[in-house]
């Protein structure tokens, strides 16, 4: 390696440093911390101890390299897995404030216009190797269509188009005795955070998401729509979420959910063959009202499968809203798909470290989206121009208040000056010409105000 590569690595590591330090400090992570009840026991800082296991996938490090073997830290391995195995840490109170004050930065850059939505979707966390996990369960992988042993990682994030954040997560085991390998090992207070959401993997996944969703909204979370995939299409789902936010989900013809359609219970595939079908290679092939069982109407938009001779179905809560409309906003939940590839592929949810302890595995997860949130965060300060601030405001006031004939006498008063300069021409034919020109801009915009004026009353009678 030349000095020059190397040099431009270790200014990139820096810079990485800052701004990772900048970000704890802006958002106040510490404090954060400490509202959460993630207070100093013992040995180090819990804000020092979260800040390197934070770092740790930025410098290409696992937990064993970064944490247990690195003789560097402030503190001992054991001060580690004490922060990430307390079962009275509320890293749920942490998670949410955090993205809290994120959401809030970010809602200033989007106009009102754009929608906001929270989107809900599970992904699996894999742990085949392992054998004595707490609540180690059978879980189905719906993408490979095969089971593995490990827990269902059910996800509630916050989208405006843009940027995805992650608000709230259970972590699933399985609802039944016989598909859980392990069962709770630990004792623990009752009353505890971990008790808590031991109960929370132990139940059925779709039982508290109603509770996530009122928790996010209680905060001020500002959301127009609930996306949800294919997986929570059921009728009594969608009328109990649809009493918080309107909910647009994919559906899926199931032998048991039935919607009425002209006096008839049909299923979707059923529903599909009687609904007139657009002409030609529309993109939308048919739309209907219908009636679900829990007595709740909802919005079907039947589309063309890009890939396959085949159809997918959407279904909105809000009937009122255009096909056109529902398929756009639904595109949205696929920031979510892209959370769970970069969270396991770059930021190391699953293979930076084998914690058998429940909290301990609670903790990790909450601090692998923390650096999700800081991706994020980042990536809309460098990509949005209004994170700039003031300056971008005060551009913002320059460009609106220079109208069309000021910005010709500019440039106009440039060329004079050039002119001047060369000592080509005389000064009263350099002002004959300029009085000319901006003349005829005149005139010109006067007769487009004109057009404009006859053309608006024209649209009106």
């Amino acid at each position: 390696m030349d000095h020059t590569q190397y040099y431009q690595e270790q200014q990139e590591a820096k810079r990485l440093h800052d701004r990772i330090s900048s970000f704890l400090d802006d958002f106040k992570v510490g404090t954060l911390l400490a509202g959460s009840g993630i207070r100093k026991l013992r040995g180090a800082k819990p804000l020092a101890v979260f800040t390197a296991i934070f770092v740790l996938p930025f410098g290409g490090f696992n937990f064993s390299r970064g944490i247990v073997q690195n003789r560097e830290l402030g503190f001992q391995k054991d001060s580690a897995y004490e922060f990430l195995k307390n079962p009275r840490y509320n890293w749920r109170t942490f998670l949410l404030g955090l993205v809290t004050v994120v959401v809030r930065f970010m809602d200033v850059l989007t106009s009102e216009q754009r929608e906001k939505v929270l989107i809900i979707d599970d992904s699996t966390y894999d742990r085949s190797r392992s054998k004595v996990v707490e609540l180690l369960a059978w879980v189905h992988d719906h993408n490979a269509n095969r089971s593995l042993k490990g827990f269902k990682l059910m996800t509630l994030g916050w989208s405006d188009g843009v940027s995805f954040l992650p608000l709230d997560f259970i972590l699933c085991s399985s609802a039944k005795a016989s598909k859980r390998l392990q069962g709770i090992r630990k004792k623990v207070d009752k009353r505890c955070c971990g008790y808590k959401r031991r109960l929370e993997a132990m139940a059925k996944s779709t039982q508290h998401l109603e509770t996530m969703v009122k928790r996010v909204l209680a905060r001020g979370i500002r959301a127009d729509y609930l996306l949800m995939d294919s997986w929570f299409a059921f009728p009594a789902l969608l009328a109990t979420l649809g009493r918080h936010l309107p909910v647009i989900c994919m559906g899926k013809d199931m032998p048991k959910v039935f919607y009425q359609h002209q006096g008839q219970w049909l299923t979707l595939r059923r529903l599909f063959t009687k609904l007139k079908k657009r002409p030609g290679k529309a993109r939308i092939l048919a739309s209907v009202t219908v009636a679900t069982k829990k007595e709740q109407k909802v919005r079907i938009v039947f589309i063309r499968h890009r890939h396959k001779r085949q159809w997918l179905a959407i279904l909105s809560t809000k009937i009122d809203l255009a096909d056109e409309e529902i398929v756009r906003i639904y595109g949205k939940r696929w920031d979510i798909e892209v959370f769970f590839k970069m969270t396991k592929h770059y930021l190391n949810l699953e293979r930076e470290t084998q914690l058998r302890d429940f909290d301990g595995i609670i903790g990790h997860v909450t601090i692998v989206m923390s650096r999700y949130v800081f991706l994020a965060f980042e990536q809309r300060c460098h990509d949005d121009p209004r994170t700039l601030g003031s300056l971008f405001y005060a551009c913002s006031e320059e460009q609106r208040d220079l109208s069309l004939v000021g910005a010709m006498q500019r440039l106009l008063s440039l060329a004079l000056d050039k002119v001047r300069a060369a000592g080509v021409v005389v000064e009263d034919a350099v002002l004959a010409i300029v009085d000319a020109a901006m003349g005829f801009a005149v005139d010109m915009l006067q007769t487009g105000k004109r057009l404009t004026h006859v053309t608006n009353l024209i649209t009106a009678r």
